[in-house]
């Protein structure tokens, strides 16, 4: 191999190239060895220096060092940025208010007509919430009125029955907050009013943006059924919306108040000129085992005049999901009481203006919640009875008319298209209607929907005992199972679902007895099978639900007999199907009946041309 004068040249600049990045990584490599073992030696002699000093001085240092941090953010309010919390108490005749001096805001309420399923009291609220606002406090530096301690002034007992607490922040120089508190007899709702001097100093574009975290609490039996009836509310716009699937929402419009909702109680935050926007972010916990339902975390603005003294109105509710209450308090609030949402909002006019008008009347004068649902749900079946009636004389009707309908089957054998043609004619001939039967059926659903909606979210009917249940808003147990099955059932066994399941079971066998025999496998064993696949969603839905269940599929059961035994006479019915079959009218189609033997008919043809064209190949 020959090598020129260039190529020697090439090697030889490669060769220096390498010995230099050797080099140079070399070094560097040692100097980072160098850097290591300092810091290890200095870490070392830091290790070496604490165990010779007293752990009570190391936690004074690090305290020290944290209260530095605190004064230079706090700035101006510096006297405010270290202290000792403090609490005050404030009641009336529903609740117990817990004030905190730092952030100057509620600490949490104990309210005292209700106890959770522990048997403490319900508090809403806890020590690590937070509630508070960024204020300005100095050169490129600022604060959370949350970190600082106010200074809360005495008690102060009102010539109208109402109290009043302050507590207030102040810098020495003209700019103070002062946060204003005001107890309600009677009442679950706190006025807020937040007062500055030098809000054109404290506040940046004339905006004050809070941050509310709230860690909402198990307060019933079943966490895991609390977190599924827990939601987040709130009033955009005008309009009522609510959270429970999606974890995130950003306000596009003025925000009238804004709620962080359990099963029977909820937290509402009311700002009485309005949010001007922000964003929440609402996560339900997964973990069973865990006593906190969700977290919810709000960013919310709200815009001030541009001048130097402020007064911002506010209020907050910490109370129960009551629907006399809610209505009394802000525009929309009644509709945190879930009556019916979403793609069930139908049912809501059925809560408002049948199902609980009717509740409360007989709760006006029975003390006991269970015989009050017993009554309700005769008043249902009453107004119901007219279409259960005609339910049952379709029935009649049908079985009447079941040989001449196996004639026909026997008659057409496979051909389902001649059969419904015939069955078609002679339902019109005999004056029934085949969908007769289905009317009641169908109106179960949106009453079921209503009172799914009314019993789950009826205070009243909370620690209400009835017979083996101790609580009508949450299931009954008259076991135990050492392990939990899937879809609702739980780790429990529930009576009411039982009698529920059972009395349902028993008005298939009395219904398929009635009816024509069906050849479809699925439709012939589905009612049987249907109900016990109840026992699945039933179990661990309020025992209030399932005793109304147990109740109705009983009175179904009696009607049935009654009706059809000593009501409903079958030979009567058959001597007015024959008259009807004489009469003219019965020849005649109507306009519905014509379309469907016309589809019969062209469907009819489809399948002989098909039938045709698979002879020939």
């Amino acid at each position: 191999m020959n090598f020129d004068k260039n190529t020697i040249i090439g090697f030889g600049l490669l060769a220096i190239l390498f010995f230099a990045f050797f080099w140079m990584n070399n070094q560097s490599q040692q100097e980072m060895l160098k850097q290591q073992k300092h810091v290890q030696d200095s870490i070392a002699r830091v290790n070496a220096l604490r165990q010779t000093q007293d752990p009570e001085a190391i936690v004074k240092d690090s305290l020290k060092q944290d209260s530095l941090i605190k004064l230079s953010t706090a700035g101006n309010f510096a006297t405010a940025a270290i202290g000792k919390t403090s609490f005050d108490t404030v009641e009336n005749d529903v609740m117990k208010i817990v004030f905190s001096n730092k952030g100057g805001r509620i600490e949490s309420v104990i309210l005292k007509n209700y106890k959770s399923y522990n048997g403490q009291q319900v508090m809403l609220g806890s020590t690590n919430d937070i509630l508070g606002y960024n204020i300005n406090t100095g050169n490129n530096s600022s604060a959370n009125t949350n970190d600082l301690y106010f200074t809360p002034s005495a008690i102060i007992k009102n010539t109208d029955g109402t109290q009043t607490i302050q507590y207030t922040l102040s810098d020495g120089a003209g700019q103070s907050i002062v946060h204003s508190f005001v107890i309600q007899p009677n009442n679950y709702m706190v006025n807020w009013n937040i007062t500055m001097q030098g809000a054109n100093r404290l506040l940046t574009g004339n905006e004050m943006n809070f941050i509310w975290v709230d860690h909402a609490q198990q307060m019933e039996r079943s966490a895991h059924y609390e977190r599924i009836t827990s939601n987040l509310c709130f009033y955009e716009g005008g309009n009522f919306d609510y959270l429970s699937s999606k974890e995130t929402h950003q306000f596009e419009k003025p925000v009238s108040w804004f709620s962080n909702v359990q099963q029977f109680f909820n937290v509402t935050w009311v700002a009485k000129n309005d949010f001007s926007g922000g964003e929440v972010k609402w996560k339900r916990e997964t973990d069973d085992s865990s006593k906190t339902l969700f977290t919810s975390t709000a960013n919310l603005h709200v815009k001030i005049p541009a001048e130097a003294s402020v007064t911002i109105p506010m209020q907050l509710y910490y109370g129960p999901n009551e629907y006399a209450i809610l209505k009394k308090e802000a525009k929309g609030m009644d509709q945190i009481v879930n009556l019916g949402r979403s793609l069930y909002a139908f049912v809501r006019p059925i809560n408002l203006y049948v199902i609980m008008p009717v509740f409360n009347f007989f709760a006006g004068f029975i003390s006991n919640y269970g015989w009050v649902i017993f009554l309700l749900t005769l008043f249902i079946r009453l107004i119901t009875s007219p279409l259960t009636y005609s339910s049952y004389l379709s029935g009649a009707k049908m079985k009447v008319l079941k040989p001449e309908l196996d004639a026909l089957k026997q008659k057409f054998g496979t051909d389902q298209q001649g059969f419904a043609m015939e069955q078609m004619k002679l339902y019109r001939e005999a004056g029934v209607n085949p969908l007769g039967g289905c009317i009641p059926a169908l109106l179960q659903v949106p009453i079921f929907f209503a009172l799914y909606s009314f019993f789950n979210s009826n205070i009243a009917l909370r620690g209400q005992p009835f017979l083996w249940s101790k609580d009508l808003s949450s299931y009954d147990v008259i076991a135990r199972l050492p392990f939990s099955l899937p879809f609702n059932f739980g780790d429990h066994i529930s009576l009411f679902t039982i009698t529920a399941v059972l009395t349902s079971f028993f008005i298939s066998i009395y219904n398929m007895a009635s009816t024509p025999t069906q050849d479809n496998p699925a439709l012939k064993y589905m009612p049987y099978i249907f109900p016990f696949m109840m026992l699945f969603f039933f179990n661990g839905m309020p025992s209030a639900l399932t005793w109304y269940y147990t109740v109705s599929n009983t009175v179904t059961l009696i009607l049935q007999f009654i009706i059809q035994k000593r009501i409903i006479d079958h030979d009567k019915i058959l001597a007015k199907i024959d008259q009807k079959r004489k009469s003219p009218k019965a020849k005649t189609k109507s306009k519905w009946q014509e379309r469907y033997e016309q589809m019969m008919e062209s469907q009819k043809k489809v399948q002989e041309l098909k039938e045709r064209t698979q002879k020939k190949k």
